[in-house]
C-alpha cells in the first residue's frame, strides 16, 4: 500500500460518510435522524457526514419495511456503495415489518436476507443516541475490517 492509499484509508476510518435510505417507513426513524445533525447530538464530532449519493458513502442507513418495490432499490443502492461498506438497519421495520407485517406488498423476510446488515438499531423509532451508537459501531467494524461485506461470510442473497 503506497502513501496515498494509506492516507485515504486513514481518513475514511476517521470520517464515515452516511447514505440514508427510506425503504418505506412511517418516517419515525427519519425524524430521529434529523437531530443527529443538530448541535445537540453533533454527529459531525465523530466525523459523520450525511451524503445524498451512495457512490461516496461508507455506511448505508436503511429504515422501513422491505417491500416488493424497495427491494430492488435497496439492491441498486447497495451495489453503488464502494467497498468497504457497512449497513445499519434502523428500527423494527427492517427486521420484522413491524406494523406493516402482513401487508400484501411487504415481504415476509428481514432486510438481512437481501443485503448484509452489520448493525441493528432496535426501537420504534430508535432514539437519536441509539442511532449514533449504531453508526459508531459500524465505523469501528469498518476500521477493523470486520463488516460482513469485508469478511464475505454473509449467507443471504444479492439478487
Amino acid at each position: 500500500m503506497n502513501l496515498i492509499e494509506r492516507v485515504v484509508a486513514i481518513s475514511r476510518r476517521r470520517s464515515p460518510w452516511i447514505c440514508r435510505l427510506n425503504a418505506g417507513s412511517c418516517n419515525g426513524c427519519d425524524i430521529e435522524i434529523t437531530p443527529l445533525l443538530s448541535p445537540r447530538y453533533d454527529a459531525e464530532q465523530l466525523g459523520v457526514e450525511l451524503h445524498g449519493t451512495p457512490k461516496h458513502a461508507d455506511i448505508v442507513l436503511i429504515s422501513g419495511t422491505l417491500t416488493l418495490r424497495s427491494r430492488e432499490a435497496i439492491l441498486d443502492i447497495y451495489a453503488q456503495v464502494p467497498n468497504p461498506k457497512a449497513v445499519v438497519a434502523l428500527g423494527s421495520c427492517p427486521a420484522s415489518g413491524n406494523v406493516f407485517a402482513g401487508s400484501p406488498l411487504v415481504l415476509s423476510e428481514s432486510l438481512d436476507s437481501v443485503v448484509p446488515v452489520d448493525v441493528w438499531v432496535p426501537g420504534c423509532p430508535p432514539r437519536p443516541q441509539a442511532i449514533l451508537d449504531g453508526i459508531a459501531r459500524a465505523a469501528r467494524l469498518l476500521e477493523d475490517g470486520a463488516t460482513k461485506s469485508q469478511l464475505q461470510n454473509w449467507q443471504g442473497r444479492l439478487s
